[in-house]
């Protein structure tokens, strides 16, 4: 493999679209720091539900000033209620400037880096950085509940996973600021149609086309 120097990879996508996999896959592969933008909005749900704050934004920028993102990713943060918070909280452009400035400077300390959420390639890595290589993850819902149904362990329905899934992906769609996009050059990944392997098959294909370059 060519030695790489600088690599920017955006994965954006709906909800249990197998993103999170992928974008683990290639940085395992391209040895690239990852960032899951969908964990640090979850973070903050669950620092929210947990605390109540009487002023949620103070609260959260105190939180981020003296918080790693190694430590926010040990964090067991994929609860049913978290997954419903999060899809409202998400839709506040205060909260999503105090996280996108968190990973702003993540993002501008390492050259060799993938990350992962819904709004990386039409604004995070938009520009100054800009992404190298940007992906898009969509699944059938059907199949997309099924895994996240598993994820869970079974400990809610199917049909309140599926619901819930539905909900997220039109809140995304819809809110007002940042919403979920898929950009021209966004390379589509379909993961119910393909498995792990062809998954990253497809997107080693993208990435060593920018390498080489």
């Amino acid at each position: 493999m060519v030695k790489i120097k600088k690599l920017i990879i955006a994965c954006d996508g709906e909800s249990a679209s197998g993103k999170s996999t992928a974008a683990k896959l290639v940085s395992n592969k391209y040895k690239l720091l990852l960032i899951n933008s969908g964990l640090l909005y979850r973070y903050c749900s669950k620092l929210v539900l947990t605390n109540k704050p009487k002023n949620l934004l103070a609260f959260l920028k105190k939180r981020f000033s003296n918080i790693t993102y190694k430590s926010i990713s040990n964090k067991n943060l994929h609860s049913e209620e978290i997954s419903n918070h999060v899809a409202v909280l998400a839709k506040n452009k205060k909260v999503r400037e105090i996280v996108n400035k968190f990973q702003l400077k993540i993002i501008k300390e390492n050259n060799k880096i993938c990350v992962e959420g819904r709004d990386i390639a039409s604004k995070i890595l938009s520009k100054k950085p800009k992404y190298d290589v940007a992906f898009y993850f969509k699944c059938n819902l059907k199949v997309a509940s099924y895994r996240r149904w598993l994820d869970l362990k079974k400990t809610i329905s199917l049909d309140d996973v599926k619901k819930s899934l539905r909900r997220r992906t039109n809140l995304d769609k819809k809110r007002k600021n940042s919403p979920l996009i898929k950009v021209r050059d966004a390379i589509l990944i379909r993961t119910d149609k393909l498995n792990k392997q062809e998954v990253l098959s497809k997107m080693s294909k993208a990435i060593d086309k920018v390498i080489r370059s």
